[in-house]
């Protein structure tokens, strides 16, 4: 009887990953090894083309452009969330008058929907009218094409995810250094340890599963950042600030004709990439329980 109550309960959980996530991953991958056009992608019988899809997209020209912007737009968001989040994070662990209200109006950028928030660094970067511009103006430099130019616009939208990541790098980290005990940092200035030598033997230290696990879901969701670069520059000027997520979208939906299999294979990298991360960090924390 335990047990038929166990499967009950666990029912709705397994229902929900075969349906919202099992199911539509199959379909992507079927998608990527199949020659779909419209007529096919909505009535069937799409001929099988194997890895062709993915051949395809590995020899077009956007691909390596797009690989770099990918790992240059990733890895630049993750450094400078961190630092700015854990360096916050630090700044709040001191609990002074105010902390809580500072706290909460730093979630406000990861509580906005994502098409506010893009649509309002498109208008604070706009060329002719945004608020950066008129103030660079104020410091007599020149007007800078933000989001027009292909110099600028990775820049741009990397500043943007920037800004809307570090709520979430502060959240967990702060929580991360609740964590630790009073007494060791006590104890550690009772040696004569300073605040940096405190944060840096201490804290540091014993936030890195903290760390290891912001860093991990950061890199997934930068991975799959759709909308901030679609709303902002479209993935343009000339494909200067296109990512695997945008580039898919394009492949499978915005062009005249849809190429369905190369879209499904480009989500598809960004899976595996995924996929790969996860697994490194699983190995990572295990290697991680059996040294203590």
């Amino acid at each position: 009887m335990r047990r038929w109550t166990a499967w009950a309960f666990l029912l709705p959980l397994v229902a929900y990953l075969l349906l919202f996530y099992a199911y539509p991953l199959y379909r992507n991958v079927d998608l990527s090894l199949r020659d779909y056009n419209v007529r096919s992608f909505v009535h069937g019988g799409a001929p099988f083309a194997g890895l062709g899809n993915y051949a395809e997209v590995v020899h077009d020209a956007t691909f390596w452009p797009a690989l770099w912007h990918t790992v240059v737009f990733t890895l630049v968001s993750l450094l400078f969330q961190f630092a700015i989040g854990l360096g916050l994070a630090v700044f709040f662990n001191r609990h002074f008058r105010l902390s809580v209200v500072l706290r909460a109006l730093f979630l406000v950028p990861w509580l906005l929907p994502l098409i506010v928030s893009a649509s309002t660094w498109a208008l604070l970067l706009n060329s002719e009218a945004g608020a950066v511009n008129w103030l660079l103006g104020l410091t007599g430099i020149g007007p800078v094409d933000w989001l027009t130019s292909p110099h600028w616009s990775l820049a741009s939208v990397t500043i943007a995810n920037i800004w809307i990541g570090i709520p979430f790098n502060l959240v967990i980290l702060y929580s991360g250094l609740q964590g630790i005990p009073d007494d060791l940092y006590e104890a550690a200035a009772l040696d004569g340890a300073s605040a940096w030598q405190r944060f840096w033997r201490i804290a540091f230290p014993l936030l890195r599963p903290v760390s290891a696990i912001t860093l991990m879901l950061g890199l997934v969701y930068t991975l799959k950042v759709f909308d901030l670069i679609w709303i902002m520059t479209r993935g343009g000027p000339a494909d200067s600030s296109t990512t695997f997520a945008t580039w898919s979208y394009h492949l499978a939906f915005a062009s005249p004709l849809p190429s369905f299999g190369p879209g499904a294979a480009v989500g598809n990298l960004l899976v595996l990439t995924a996929l790969a991360f996860g697994l490194l960090y699983i190995r990572f924390e295990r290697r991680h329980r059996e040294a203590l």
